[in-house]
């Protein structure tokens, strides 16, 4: 068997999961037919992707009451929506062995999470809704402070100065408490250093970076440099590597340039494997907020990023666990320590 036929058999047996795929909204289309999308389920099918966790985000706005309550409406109809996607050979999974049998009957994987606590304001009941509506995990922030946490990125516009809280706040302590109660995991992609590290520190359960890549191999306010990274293993935690170009490698002078590529992109994968070992790191795209590279523009090109760990010497129990494995070992953590 050749190295591409090896690669492809591997790709066809595991079971390969995106953590964090954004979806159009208001008025998102079908996924169900073909669209302009990097993803939906034709090229879920076509790249041998078995499965997603589409994305609730809310976008950062005014810390007030009204600006809360409609990031609030806003983060439970897309979880309603994400979930009714399901039917016909896809199945809602809001844990581990359901992602599992999904798996083993040939039927696609549909999950859902919340990006931004924003959405909670200070009322920490919303998180307990968003695990009943299927949700399984809840990123801090987003790009601009909120009333949990400091963001990497500031937002000026906003009012944000370099931080609010120095970290966490009072209420994201207690926020990570609830998250862990009912068997959300935390989602410290876009935290700022010190929110990272103390949200490290606070959780029960290990923390997860859906979507970041690593400062060592490109400076940018959004990636973990080594000392995160160490943070991430000393307390069981996981690094998704993400596929944005501006988190892989620096812009061209001009401040476009090419996109990354698969390549740059296992870069990253091999920096976070050398440095904190294949248990604590897995694979993300950010499709339709703002991922994709130049091999793996959409979820129909998918077997490039397997096909490039092969090539580097990753056998199937490691593409296994970076695509899946040690991210369903954080979900049966979260349920098992939730309560």
């Amino acid at each position: 068997m050749s190295e591409t036929e090896e690669a492809a058999r591997i790709h066809a047996e595991t079971l390969t999961l995106d953590t964090h795929v954004d979806i159009p909204w208001p008025d998102p289309p079908d996924p169900a037919g073909e669209t302009k999308r990097h993803v939906d389920f034709g090229k879920m099918r076509r790249g041998g992707l078995g499965a997603v966790v589409f994305i609730a985000y809310v976008p950062q706005g005014p810390l007030t009451e009204e600006g809360h309550a409609a990031a609030a409406a806003r983060a439970e109809a897309m979880l309603r929506h994400i979930a009714a996607t399901a039917g016909g050979d896809r199945d809602f999974c809001a844990d581990a062995p359901a992602l599992e049998r999904a798996k083993a009957a040939d039927r696609l994987a549909v999950l859902s999470a919340v990006e931004n606590g924003y959405a909670m304001g200070n009322d920490l009941g919303r998180l307990a809704q968003w695990r009943r509506l299927g949700a399984i995990y809840v990123t801090l922030t987003h790009n601009g402070h909120n009333l949990l946490a400091d963001s990497a990125i500031p937002r000026k516009d906003l009012g944000d100065a370099a931080e609010r809280h120095g970290g966490l706040s009072a209420l994201g302590r207690q926020a990570i408490a609830e998250m862990n109660r009912v068997g959300l995991l935390v989602d410290v992609s876009h935290a700022s250093r010190a929110a990272m590290l103390q949200a490290a520190e606070a959780s029960r359960t290990p923390i997860v970076a859906t979507h970041a890549c690593c400062a060592a191999l490109r400076p940018h306010p959004r990636n973990l440099d080594d000392a995160q990274l160490d943070a991430l293993k000393a307390v069981g935690g996981l690094v998704q590597i993400t596929a944005v170009s501006a988190f892989l490698k620096p812009p061209a002078a001009s401040g476009n340039g090419p996109a990354a590529s698969v390549a740059d992109y296992v870069d990253h994968v091999d920096h976070a494997v050398r440095r904190i070992g294949i248990d604590h790191v897995g694979l993300s795209s950010d499709f339709d907020g703002g991922g994709w590279l130049s091999d793996w523009p959409d979820a129909a090109r998918s077997r490039a990023v397997t096909a490039e760990l092969h090539r580097r010497g990753y056998g199937a129990r490691e593409i296994g666990l970076l695509w899946s494995g040690n991210f369903r070992r954080l979900m049966r953590l979260a349920a098992r320590q939730a309560g």
